[in-house]
């Protein structure tokens, strides 16, 4: 989600994949795919700019998800000990 200002001030958070276009003349107004607009107190190029920081953590989020092995689904290890006269 990224958090933007009405133009009352009232701060409200959207998800950006559901944004269809933004305008600004003069005010930024963004609609929805579902036709829902809002006019905000943000500049159209802070807007985009939010979406691609938005993208880019989730991005980051689903690539340090894919490195880090899952402890439950990770196959078991065992260490080898030598027998006794072996040591």
């Amino acid at each position: 989600m990224i958090v933007l200002t009405r133009l009352n001030r009232h701060r409200f958070a959207v998800n950006p994949d559901l944004v269809e276009r933004i305008q600004a003349s003069p005010d930024t107004t963004l609609t929805l795919v579902d036709g829902a607009t809002f006019v905000v107190a943000e500049t159209m190029d802070a807007v985009i700019q939010s979406i691609v920081e938005f993208r880019a953590r989730v991005l980051a989020t689903a690539l340090g998800h894919a490195a880090a092995p899952d402890p439950a689904t990770a196959p078991a290890t065992t260490t080898a000990t030598a027998p006794e006269g072996e040591r």
